[in-house]
């Protein structure tokens, strides 16, 4: 499994919950990761547990919700699926706007 760039990011997750925290005992984090960015899941989750360790998020459990891709057409407005970060539309345009699925973000924290 390649975690580089995991690694980074969750370590950035780690840094910004503990900031947050102010010094509380950091139990839980929940994120959201879209379908349709570079970042494995299972590589934050694999690099969670060692990116805690000494810090106010060490033994916390880390919920992922992952956000399915969508887009709507600058054509027609029509909405669809995506699988990748462009399409195209039933009506035949390429000019796909991504409305979910990109993001990523802390979504809530859990403290003692």
């Amino acid at each position: 499994m390649r975690v580089m760039h995991e690694l980074s990011i969750t370590q950035n997750i780690v840094a910004l919950v503990s900031e947050r925290a102010e010094g509380h005992r950091v139990t839980r984090v929940t994120i959201e990761i879209g379908k349709l960015n570079a970042i494995v899941p299972d590589a934050i989750q694999f690099c969670f547990g060692p990116c805690t360790k000494g810090t106010a998020l060490e033994g916390a459990q880390l919920e992922i919700h992952e956000i399915a891709g969508r887009g709507r057409c600058r054509d027609c407005g029509r909405e669809l699926k995506l699988t990748q970060p462009y399409g195209q539309c039933a009506c035949g345009s390429f000019h796909i706007e991504c409305i979910s699925g990109d993001q990523m973000r802390i979504k809530e924290m859990e403290v003692a």
